[in-house]
């Protein structure tokens, strides 16, 4: 078969996922990098399986099915190995479509493929072993990372000398299969456990299924056994990093770069794969909760998974079920019937907020009432978290541990503490309350005390705004209109709880018109009413 059509996709998928399916138990045995615990082929197969099911039935372009299987791939990437490989189809995938653009019809004529089947196919390779060292924070050479990289060399020599499109593919899956072999030497944790790269056994498994697919051969991957089995070494030692952290980020393009350096300083095996705003991200951490901040800080996390590591996992759960030394969360409120709601759901308090911001002093003298060795921190306000951040500092001086959770807005911290679990590990507690925030958008309505410029223009004293996410998007006459206009906003994204928050004086009439909209054009969505006594804002409002 000489040419790479939506057909072959599809008949690739299947044979890898079923290849994938046959050898999974095989590749789990050989995982001991980065860390060993034997589920690499499980994580692959199971990466595998969400990209075929993302692939759509019917008629697709070549672009569109591409994009579809990278999607699909990335959306369900799993472990380390799972992410690196979500990677390669996608760079992969997203390449070809640009090689060759035969689904692009210019007066009527398809366009002609700007190098031949083969080429392409052997650039596709090269460009996605090129991305997927770019996503990986610190490349380490003995992984799948080589393997890639070797089975793109291999293909573009075969390519620039002329082989065809099935001759490329085997010059790949050759070069790939040598690069596996290699990899026992190449890294000093593989030598002592004499076996080969798990990972990279499972690429050369992939591979070999579009070997298949092209030359019509049936090409069986034996993964390789153990040669020698010695020691079992990754980084489980008491070193090493306690958790993997997993999640989806919506972010922009431009602060990836940043950002997968900052979760560099943090842990190890980062690995941050996608584009066009959305990312998946994979770090080993001991501090879960920053590995999430860090996140928070320039979008949205969501969908996240956190696993921790054990050698014995008994004396894990054990860990897990240990009633904990002692914890308090401490939420900057801006009013007392917030007080009221996030003292009654276990948090200690400090009035701050708009017009009121709370000092250093404030948390340190609320950590310090609190006797608690562990502290969350919910500032609620934009304005606060450096303030918050200002008293983690110093309180982990003390041998306090603290994690600042960034919530923006009181109905995120709402959010937050609506979870909070204090018989879980400090770790997991932080993870979902960062998770239940970061998945909570805001918004709010106020009166302008003056005329005023704004983002949404000019305001005059006494229009009503709209407010979503810290930022002015409307400005009307009628406060009941700006608010059905930030809550039609929010809902448009998606959700499934509104919580309203009424401030000081505020008309009851106000949030009962909210509601009755609410039910009338999203029977889908809850309504949660409570009474914040804030002032400035007479509604505050949030959708999970």
């Amino acid at each position: 078969m000489e040419e790479l059509t939506v057909g072959v996709l599809r008949a690739w998928a299947r044979t890898a996922l079923v290849e994938l399916g046959r050898a999974r138990t095989g590749i789990d045995e050989l995982n001991v990098y980065p860390v060993p615990d034997g589920d690499t082929g499980t994580n692959l197969y199971l990466t595998w399986e969400a990209a075929c099911e993302a692939l759509p039935k019917g008629e697709l372009t070549f672009a569109e099915a591409v994009q579809a299987f990278g999607r699909g791939a990335l959306l369900g990437a799993r472990g380390n190995s799972g992410v690196i490989t979500s990677q390669l189809v996608r760079a992969c995938g997203m390449r070809l479509a640009e090689n060759l653009p035969r689904d692009q019809v210019t007066d009527g004529v398809l366009a002609d493929p700007r190098m031949s089947e083969a080429a392409a196919f052997a650039d596709a390779l090269t460009y996605a072993a090129d991305a997927a060292y770019g996503a990986v924070a610190e490349p380490v050479e003995g992984t799948m990372l080589t393997v890639a990289r070797q089975a793109a060399n291999g293909a573009m020599t075969a390519a620039n000398d002329g082989k065809s499109l099935a001759d490329v593919c085997l010059a790949a899956v050759a070069s790939a299969r040598q690069a596996l072999t290699k990899t026992t030497e190449q890294l000093d944790v593989l030598r002592r456990a004499g076996v080969v790269d798990a990972g990279g056994a499972g690429l050369v498994v992939i591979l070999g299924a579009m070997e298949s697919v092209l030359t019509g051969r049936t090409v069986t991957i034996d993964v390789p056994a153990r040669v020698e089995p010695q020691e079992v070494a990754g980084d489980l030692s008491p070193e090493g990093p306690a958790y993997e952290v997993m999640y989806l980020l919506d972010a922009a393009d431009e602060a990836v770069g940043d950002f997968r350096r900052q979760l560099a300083a943090l842990g190890d095996s980062v690995v941050v794969v996608g584009g066009d705003g959305l990312w998946n991200v994979h770090v080993h951490a001991d501090d879960v909760g920053t590995a999430i901040e860090l996140g928070i800080a320039i979008g949205r996390p969501h969908r996240i998974r956190v696993t921790h590591f054990s050698k014995d996992q008994q004396s894990a759960d054990q860990a897990h079920h240990e009633p904990p030394p002692g914890r308090a969360v401490i939420a900057v409120v801006a009013g007392e019937g917030l007080a009221d709601l996030f003292t009654e759901a276990g948090a200690k308090v400090v009035v701050g907020g708009p017009g009121r911001r709370c000092s250093t002093g404030e948390l340190l003298a609320a950590i310090e009432k609190s006797k608690a060795t562990e502290i969350v921190l919910l500032p609620n306000d934009k304005d606060s978290i450096a303030v918050a951040e200002a008293a983690a500092t110093a309180a982990r001086q003390d041998g306090i541990r603290v994690a600042v959770i960034p919530t923006r807005a009181q109905v995120q911290g709402l959010a937050a503490i609506a979870v909070h679990d204090a018989a879980a590990s400090f770790d997991d507690d932080v993870v979902h309350q960062s998770a239940a925030a970061g998945q909570t958008r805001h918004g709010a309505v106020t009166i302008a005390v003056k005329e005023a410029w704004t983002m949404a223009g000019r305001c005059q004293l006494g229009d009503a705004l709209g407010v979503i996410d810290g930022d002015f998007v409307l400005i009307t006459q009628d406060i009941t209109e700006a608010a059905l206009g930030v809550v039609d906003r929010l809902l448009g994204g998606g959700g499934e709880l509104l919580t309203i928050v009424t401030g000081r004086d505020a008309d009851p009439e106000l949030a009962a018109a909210i509601e009755r909209h609410v039910r009338k054009q999203r029977k889908d969505v809850d309504v949660v009413v409570y009474d914040g006594g804030q002032d400035r804002y007479p509604l505050l409002i949030g959708v999970e």
